[in-house]
């Protein structure tokens, strides 16, 4: 996927991460994980966790944590 697709994956991430933030301390991420499991297609999550590879920059603290989550298959 092309640099802008990246990006745009990470503001998406950062998005549903808002969406799951008022759960309790350690749902938002996994809530957030589950939701890329099941919702993202596959070049989307390899590309999110490329990204999280490559420093994550502009990740949220929650989305980077939820894109760990789902590169440890956890």
């Amino acid at each position: 996927m092309s640099a802008a697709a990246a990006e745009r994956l990470v503001q998406m991430a950062n998005q549903i991460a808002r969406e799951f933030a008022a759960q309790e301390p350690d749902a938002p991420a996994r809530a957030t994980a589950t939701h890329l499991r099941r919702y993202w297609d596959p070049r989307m999550r390899a590309t999110i966790v490329d990204e999280l590879a490559a420093g994550g920059s502009g990740l949220t603290e929650v989305a980077r944590e939820a894109v760990r989550i789902l590169a440890d298959g956890s």
